[in-house]
């Protein structure tokens, strides 16, 4: 692969503590990112929001300004992950949607593929910046815009089952599923407006645990113990 787009799932980064980060958890992280860069792979990072804040359960607070809360959350934690990136030796950038003033960059395609040329691992902070659009849809669009290979979802569940495993013991998981099942039987991948987007635009997505041990460098490398996603 020459280009990938990694979403991390908030609430992974937070480990054990459910809430904020785990500094060791995103550490893990930033090695297998930085051991992929080492292996001329570039790299795209959208992180969700949810260690800080899920905006569809309030409510007492308007959609519209819950879902900014939101944005403002992923912004968090895609500085902070980027940090710790740099930390590891690597160059990285933060691009949003829209201006937040020297925190980040304006997002644009051409500043996007400026920056994977120059090997520095690229976040994808704000979601789309706009409500009612999750950071599920914001992955997909992404991904769509700078021509990635595949999207990783990185989840705190191991792959895509038919049932919630953490609800339901006997639920089954799927080694492979095509996205038209996934839509038709609700299986929640991914929302349902990210769902039809990366039918269409035919990106497909593999979902695996982020707390296996080098669970990402090995679902790049072959190695993958989730499901894939086809479409």
């Amino acid at each position: 692969m020459k280009r990938i787009l990694l979403k991390l799932s908030g609430e992974a980064l937070a480990g054990e503590k459910k809430t904020g980060f785990d500094e060791g958890t995103v550490r893990k992280v930033a090695l297998q990112i930085k051991q992929l860069t080492e292996d001329n792979i570039q790299v795209g990072v959208v992180i969700g929001g949810g260690n800080f804040w899920r905006g569809r359960t309030s409510e007492n607070i308007d959609r519209t300004k819950a879902d900014q809360i939101g944005m403002l959350a992923t912004i968090m934690n895609c500085i902070y992950v980027s940090e710790i990136c740099r930390a590891e030796g690597m160059q990285t950038a933060v691009l949003t949607p829209f201006e937040c003033g020297t925190f980040t960059k304006l997002f644009s395609k051409d500043r996007a593929n400026k920056y994977f040329e120059k090997g520095m691992v690229v976040f994808f902070a704000g979601g789309t910046g706009h409500p009612y659009f999750s950071t599920d849809t914001g992955v997909v669009l992404r991904a769509i815009e700078v021509e990635a290979e595949v999207i990783l979802l990185a989840k705190a569940i191991d792959g895509v089952y038919n049932d919630d495993p953490r609800t339901n013991p006997k639920a089954e998981k799927y080694t492979e599923v095509s996205i038209d099942e996934v839509i038709e039987k609700n299986l929640q991948v991914v929302d349902m407006t990210a769902s039809i987007l990366a039918r269409d635009n035919k990106m497909p997505m593999w979902v695996f645990g982020l707390n296996e041990e080098n669970s990402i460098v090995n679902t790049v490398n072959g190695k993958f113990n989730g499901t894939k996603v086809t479409v």
